[in-house]
């Protein structure tokens, strides 16, 4: 099992000189968690959902993305991807050939897609399960945001008034809300003079520069207005590759997991099933 067997071929990418608006369109149309920065064909950077949400106001690409990015050959085992993955948590990484140009991507998704081939018979509830928070349904969208930001952590499960699983909220859903928003700062450089505001020596000392500020913003709306209602979940019991084919089958990045009473007790990660790979004995022939 080879990169180049489960890798992304027709990749969706940006060039320096970029535009961040540019790059926010893409990943809202197309869904995806992050696009490659190239120049002259060579891969010099990423550009995540994270780093939109983060840095809302910068709009240069140079200054968003990940600089010297981790790259991967197309020959390469899917565990050599995997544990690269699981030891730096990315969800992806350029596939580039003997000269540095990008050729494709191979992403925790397509990793996925070969781990529901493995069969693997392990229960989630072994090793593979990462406990959670939850948030009320009305909290509003720019606190979520930043409670995921602080706590890293790509999606959360929201509670009803009874406790109950009403929804998920995802990075992919928050990039989805969001939108950009224009206005003009004033930052005063004055010297502070006790003279009075009439005189011209306070005249003279007063340097106000206004300046226009673009940023990343999030609606003041509850979360409930953006999460994903149709919650699919799993119990504990569930097996490694049983929980990857549905997460590829969904196109899920998370499986909240529930007990006998269909009560939440954890989430399930598509990150800690990729690491399964790099901890079955026998897998670094894949």
């Amino acid at each position: 099992m080879h990169v180049i067997d489960y890798m992304t071929k027709d990749v969706v990418s940006v060039e320096i000189p970029s535009n961040r608006d540019d790059i926010l369109k893409i990943l809202k149309r197309t869904g995806i968690s992050g696009v490659p920065v190239l120049e002259k064909g060579k891969v010099v950077g990423v550009v995540t959902r994270k780093d939109l949400l983060r840095k809302s106001e910068e709009t240069q690409v140079a200054l968003l993305m990940s600089h010297n990015p981790i790259v991967i050959r197309a020959d390469a085992t899917i565990v050599e991807a995997a544990t690269l993955m699981s030891k730096d948590n990315f969800r992806r990484l350029p596939v580039v050939d003997d000269d540095g140009k990008l050729v494709g991507l191979i992403s925790v998704a397509d990793i996925i897609a070969s781990v529901a081939q493995l069969r693997i018979k392990d229960e989630i509830k072994d090793h593979c399960v990462s406990t959670t928070f939850a948030l009320w349904e009305e909290t509003p969208l720019p606190l979520v945001g930043r409670i995921m930001e602080i706590s890293d952590v790509e999606a959360v499960p929201i509670m009803d008034d009874k406790g109950r699983v009403a929804g998920i909220i995802s990075e992919r859903d928050l990039i989805r809300s969001s939108h950009i928003e224009d206005s003009v700062e004033v930052s005063d450089f004055s010297n502070g003079t006790d003279d009075d505001e009439w005189t011209w020596e306070s005249i003279r000392d007063m340097h106000v520069i206004s300046y226009g500020v673009s940023k990343v913003k999030l609606p003041e709306r509850p979360v409930k207005t953006a999460m994903v209602k149709n919650v699919i979940t799993v119990p504990k019991n569930a097996t490694v590759s049983e929980c990857a084919l549905l997460m590829k089958r969904s196109r899920l990045d998370q499986l909240p997991v529930v007990n006998g009473d269909k009560k939440l007790i954890a989430m399930l990660f598509d990150r800690d099933l990729i690491r399964v790979l790099c901890e079955e004995p026998g897998n670094n022939n894949l």
